[in-house]
């Protein structure tokens, strides 16, 4: 017959939706015949598969062809009444928005029992772009190397579990992932040009492969909610070749580039003199613009927990000999069933019932260290009896040895504590750093007394390492201590005494003179605020009058203050102390306090928001700098950027998220109205 049908064999044909489709010959035209439903649609060579992939999507023979494995197996149900059940709807949002935050949640998927199945329209939406965007953050948040889109595993994988999916390729994806960080860029510059106080940045250096160096420059801030947000702003590769003066400027520009050089209040750095001047030169161009606060002495932050790092390597480093016999006698314990044996034997003859392991450290994590060595301590006298039994043993340490074992072990053990209680938070403020801080300049006081020439011969190497940090931020620590409401100045009344002796009285005035400098500052800025002359003052504008007038402003209040009238400050170290409890968030106490002292609390929103150390919990007693993974440091400068800093973005914006109404942490906002 001159029409009679001829499936043409579409193996050849490309495109993945040919597997649910015959392409039939009826004369000289051509039609795609649906294996599902047997609907016939145009199956020319010019009309695309566009049409194709539509009928798909509504295709209810295809929909409906998995319903009983769904709704199977129930008991007592009739076959009949079983195959009227569709499913209805499945909602999708069909226009995504990059912005949006995804959350990991059921579609609404709903069943309806029906006489007649036709009568159940099935409305379906397949959207390419929300799916590009959602394999984008996928990669980002979970920093998967871009060659992922492809893999051959990942596209049978992707095409098996959506065929309607149109794969993107390597330029595509990083494409998508460029947008998404402009998107959340903006949300960020947003928010830092909402925020009610001022910004501190901290910045870390990150290693590459080979050589590449990476500059991360981090906002920290207290918002008008009173939490706190910390934000990278920039992800640079650094030019070794590059001069303090470079990087000072690459900073600067950094800075200028979100638009908070004005509201800058401090810089955290690590405590290295490298460092230091380059931070003395941001501060002095900040200071020539009088965009800085107290003359900016509070400005350069040294990093606490950096601090803590060095400080236990340089205890590690002169223990390193006897660590070594250490390490030795481990493995030689360890190194047969039958030696194993005979140790626990000089265990049980000296009454150790510890049930503890001896284990080999991690050399990369300093606290690996401590705690191999912190066991070991505990079997000391079956290591010291074991020579008297197997002469092959030779590498226990001596009596001398051991005891300075236990003096180093337990300064390692305060470090490790202070440094769980800087990190053991994402949410740490400045105020509980000060007694911390406090009890290891104590410690090593004491040890620089010591009679054993080795401890105090480190504690001198220690305390000198010390007392640049101290230098640096003493100031900071105590005045972020004192508006703490539980401890304002008694806190500095006792350490001091005990750290100063008899200097301590004017070491006390210093730190209530910087005190009052601060309030007054931030009195000042607020009167101009009030009065519409931020622009001058707090934003570095440009009004010249403006600015020659700032000491008239600073002169009328402090001429104003008569005797009997009390400041904020006044009040607030008059009153009594607050109650000691350990659940005390004093963010929440300065939120509803803000009305009872509005300057102080000004002031209290910039202090607690500096971070006094910036180690995350996750390297902070890693050895060495932070290391970008191998997939992304083969990336472009700008691509490496943009990745860091939106998975950075898209992670707070998670956990604030999280903290607040408790979904799943992942983001694909499907409509489930």
């Amino acid at each position: 017959m001159e029409n009679e049908a001829v499936i043409i064999d579409s193996s050849r044909l490309k495109s993945v939706v040919w597997k649910d489709f015959d392409r039939v010959k009826f004369g000289d035209s051509c039609v795609a015949m649906c294996k599902h439903c047997q609907k016939k649609l145009s199956g020319s060579s010019t009309s695309g598969t566009s049409h194709l992939r539509n009928h798909l999507v509504r295709c209810r023979r295809r929909l409906n062809h998995d319903v009983p494995q769904l709704v199977g197996g129930t008991r007592g149900r009739k076959k009949k009444e079983a195959a009227t059940v569709a499913v209805a709807t499945v909602v999708v949002d069909q226009q995504p928005q990059i912005g949006q935050v995804a959350t990991l949640v059921q579609p609404k998927i709903e069943y309806a029992f029906a006489k007649d199945c036709s009568n159940n329209l099935v409305n379906g939406y397949f959207d390419q772009k929300r799916s590009r965007f959602d394999l984008a953050r996928m990669i980002i948040m979970h920093g998967y190397p871009l060659q992922i889109v492809e893999d051959v595993g990942f596209k049978t994988f992707v095409r098996n579990l959506q065929p309607l999916f149109e794969f993107v390729t390597f330029d595509g994806v990083e494409g998508d992932c460029m947008q998404i960080y402009h998107k959340e860029k903006q949300k960020v510059s947003d928010l830092l040009d909402k925020l009610p106080g001022k910004i501190s940045l901290s910045a870390d250096m990150w290693i590459g492969k080979g050589e590449a160096k990476y500059l991360c420059l981090t906002a920290h801030c207290v918002d008008d909610e009173w939490k706190i947000k910390k934000k990278i702003l920039n992800f640079l590769l650094v030019d070794p070749s590059h001069t303090e003066d470079m990087l000072s400027d690459v900073i600067m520009m950094s800075l200028m580039e979100w638009d908070i050089d004005r509201k800058l209040f401090s810089m955290t750095f690590d405590t290295y003199s490298t460092y230091d001047n380059i931070i003395c030169k941001i501060r002095d161009r900040l200071s020539q613009s009088k965009l800085l606060l107290c003359d900016g002495q509070l400005f350069h932050v040294s990093c606490a927990g950096n601090l803590i790092k060095h400080m236990a390597q340089d205890a590690l480093e002169a223990l390193s000999d006897v660590t070594d016999k250490i390490r030795e006698s481990i493995r030689y314990v360890k190194s047969s069933q039958a030696m194993q044996e005979k140790f626990n034997e000089m265990a049980q003859l000296v009454g150790i019932n510890s049930q503890k392991c001896l284990f080999l450290d991690n050399t990369l994590q300093w606290s690996s260290t401590y705690f191999m060595i912190d066991i070991v301590l505990e079997f000391k006298d079956a290591f010291s009896l074991l020579p008297e039994h197997d002469p092959d043993y030779t590498m226990c340490p001596s009596f001398e040895e051991w005891e300075r074992v236990v003096v180093i072990a337990s300064y390692l053990k305060l470090l490790i504590e202070v440094s769980n209680i800087f990190t053991g938070s994402s949410h740490v403020t400045a105020n509980t750093h000060f007694p911390e801080i406090c009890e290891i300049h104590l410690q090593l006081i004491g040890w620089c007394h010591k009679s054993d020439d080795f401890v105090s011969s480190l504690g001198m190497k220690m305390k000198s390492r010390f007392d640049e940090y101290w230098k640096k931020c003493s100031l900071a620590l105590a005045i972020a201590s004192i508006l703490d409401p539980r401890f304002k100045m008694k806190l500095i009344e006792y350490y001091y005494p005990r750290i100063y002796g008899d200097s301590s009285p004017e070491c006390i005035d210093i730190v209530s003179n910087c005190m009052k400098a601060l309030y007054h500052d931030h009195y000042i800025n607020s009167t101009l605020a009030s009065d519409g002359q931020v622009s001058g003052t707090m934003d570095g504008g440009g009004n010249d009058t403006r600015d020659r007038l700032i000491g008239f402003d600073r002169f009328l209040h402090e001429t104003s203050q008569g005797p009997n009238i009390k400041t904020d400050l006044d009040k607030y170290l008059e009153e009594p102390l607050f109650p000691r409890s350990n659940d005390f968030n004093i963010l929440n106490w300065w939120k509803v306090h803000t009305p009872r002292y509005p300057i102080l609390s000004m002031m209290a929103r910039n202090i607690l928001g500096i971070p006094l150390s910036k180690v995350s919990s996750d390297s902070a007693f890693d050895i060495g700098d932070r290391v970008l993974d191998p997939h992304w440091t083969l990336l472009r400068s700008n691509t490496v950027q943009a990745l860091m800093c939106a998975r950075d973005w898209m992670l707070n914006e998670s956990e604030d998220t999280k903290s607040s109404a408790n979904p799943s942490p992942l983001a694909i906002c499907y409509d489930t109205s």
